[in-house]
């Protein structure tokens, strides 16, 4: 059978293969933006990669638990490894706004409360740290299994505004951050059952 020669395949996959993988992607960016691979605009082609695999990160880890249900496909060992690579990410392509493109306090404090897509972006940020800071079997046993679920479907709204936030950073009606929004909604349709009651998984 098929799925039980993928799952079988995915269990020999170790956990720190993922991060190695999903990191490298970081610095080669970095290693483009330096050697004038990025184009004209590199600073901002660098924020807009850096951001844009930070949601691919998070849309993957949001349809783990999709594809289990609906396709049998186990990917759910690699969950916390998406999530951490997603927040990482997130962080650096923070760093990169903050550090080489605003470079001011008072503009950076400017954007936040006038641009819109800023906003919703930060909004997003805040959310997912409870969610990174938590991401360890110390915080599951301290909150205990029943705390720690209900403090990680902060992810939902999280990933949705992340959608929001490219959707709204692209001017006009671009397909692609469309594609992702669509792709976000119905990860989260996913996650209901019927009569609106949420799933536990």
């Amino acid at each position: 059978m098929v799925v039980v020669w993928i799952n079988d395949r995915l269990r020999r996959i170790p956990i720190w293969a993922v991060y190695l993988c999903g990191g490298l992607y970081a610095p080669y960016l970095f290693w483009q933006g330096a050697t004038g691979g990025l184009g004209v605009e590199p600073i901002r082609e660098l924020e807009r990669a850096l951001g844009l695999f930070a949601l691919k990160l998070l849309v993957a880890g949001l349809a783990i638990s999709p594809a289990r249900r609906l396709a049998g496909v186990n990917l759910l060992r690699f969950r916390r490894a998406v999530g951490l690579l997603a927040f990482g990410y997130v962080c650096v392509h923070l760093l990169v706004w903050l550090v080489l493109d605003v470079q001011s306090l008072p503009l950076i404090w400017a954007d936040i409360v006038k641009r819109p897509y800023v906003t919703i972006g930060m909004a997003a940020f805040v959310l997912l740290i409870p969610l990174a800071a938590t991401s360890n079997d110390r915080s599951l046993r301290r909150l205990g299994p029943v705390r720690w679920r209900r403090l990680h479907r902060l992810v939902y709204p999280a990933v949705l505004l992340a959608g929001l936030h490219y959707a709204t950073l692209v001017k006009g009606l671009p397909i692609q951050p469309i594609a992702w929004l669509a792709a976000i909604s119905f990860l989260l349709m996913l996650r209901l059952r019927p009569f609106g009651r949420p799933s536990r998984v």
